[in-house]
């Protein structure tokens, strides 16, 4: 499904925003583009019905969106084509596993993810690399690593509350 939206995407994005006709505007692409297109068209055929539908919801939420959103989303779609393909399977995993998920829980990873794509490729891939490391550690495990977190949290704020208390002194 993912590469459905990708699709919707592309097609979306290789369509120049005149007002034509459809036809009109596949006719003025170079013969690349429309076999490009052509091809996008054959993998879009090959989907299920409900696919389909699924796309065209999508479709239907990009063509809804305000110019900045668009321009957001297709920012993200080119960040997110820029990726290694492992790197593009890690973020598709992370989706099938996130539309499960609570809308509270959603809106936490939404910016966790935006962090990801945002991050220059060398803290993206230590980012990946922990979440492949956290996924992959038991319950008991995480908690752990949870509880060492919040020791070192603690320890942070007493040393800046400690220095505060030495500025305030005039040391």
């Amino acid at each position: 499904m993912k590469r459905a939206l990708l699709i919707a995407a592309a097609l979306f994005l290789a369509l120049p925003a005149r007002a034509q006709t459809d036809e009109d505007r596949f006719r003025s692409l170079p013969p690349e583009k429309q076999e490009e297109l052509r091809q996008k068209f054959r993998e879009l055929q090959q989907l299920s019905p409900e696919q389909r539908a699924e796309l065209k919801q999508n479709v239907d939420r990009l063509q809804g969106m305000t110019p900045a959103e668009r321009q957001a989303a297709e920012e993200n779609f080119r960040r997110f084509q820029q990726m290694s393909p492992a790197e593009r399977q890690q973020i598709l995993l992370r989706w099938e596993e996130f539309k499960k998920l609570s809308p509270e829980k959603r809106a936490e990873l939404r910016k966790q993810l935006k962090r990801v794509l945002e991050a220059d490729p060398a803290e993206r891939r230590q980012l990946l690399e922990n979440m492949k490391r956290w996924q992959q550690m038991t319950p008991d495990q995480r908690e752990q690593a949870r509880q060492r977190f919040r020791e070192k949290r603690k320890e942070r704020r007493q040393e800046r509350k400690q220095e505060r208390r030495l500025e305030r002194r005039g040391h």
